[in-house]
């Protein structure tokens, strides 16, 4: 004699099957096309920093990267902090300053994907940002953990801050109640490499050594 309920029971455990591979079929998705987006803005970039300084991008558009050397962290930032932009990588949030200008710039990351590193992140650890306007080092001044509702921490600054800001906790399933916050200060700023200055200095290099 069968009993029904072995079959609910058989019902159930293939509907969860589906449901948990449907769930790592996206979550794959995901990874991959911020992956491959990473690649291809990674180039994009190259291409604008050795074209010219730009003063203001429109929403979406690729301004800089971020990188933290102890971590072996690195990602790029678009403009915008909407769920597209922080699904393929960091983004600079709108009324917050450019990296490398005075005051408070502001980068937002989710927790499960760019920013899962910031869990690690110590006092005094390098930040370091390149834009059009050359490459910003930072140091850790700060982590701190604050209620969605204060932001003041994207308040204006008279010295040039660096503020991360990512939903906490780390390990929390579902919306985070929190958010994260690391705070850096601006500690040098050199310009870009000239690529024809580059490729002059390769020239003259040459010239001068022994044949």
């Amino acid at each position: 004699m069968r009993l029904p309920g072995r079959d609910v029971y058989r019902w159930l455990e293939r509907a969860l099957l589906a449901i948990a591979v449907l769930g790592l079929g996206w979550y794959g998705f995901v990874f991959l096309e911020a992956r491959l987006y990473q690649f291809q803005q990674d180039r994009v970039l190259e291409e604008r920093l050795d074209a010219s300084a730009y003063k203001s991008l429109p929403v979406g558009s690729v301004i800089g990267r971020i990188e933290i050397p102890r971590l072996r962290f690195t990602a790029v930032i678009r403009e915008g902090d909407d769920e597209h932009t922080l699904r393929l990588a960091v983004g600079h949030i709108p009324g917050t300053v450019v990296p490398g200008e005075r005051g408070n710039a502001a980068l937002a990351g989710h927790r499960d994907t760019f920013f899962r590193d910031l869990r690690r992140i110590k006092y005094d650890d390098e930040i370091r940002v390149t834009t059009a306007r050359g490459i910003q080092s930072y140091r850790v001044s700060m982590t701190r953990v604050v209620q969605p509702k204060d932001v003041w921490v994207l308040n204006a600054t008279a010295d040039p801050v660096l503020t991360l800001v990512t939903c906490y906790p780390f390990s929390y399933i579902g919306a985070a109640p929190d958010r994260f916050i690391v705070q850096a200060r601006l500690t040098a700023q050199e310009p870009l490499p000239r690529p024809a200055a580059r490729r002059v200095g390769r020239q003259v290099a040459e010239k001068r050594s022994p044949k």
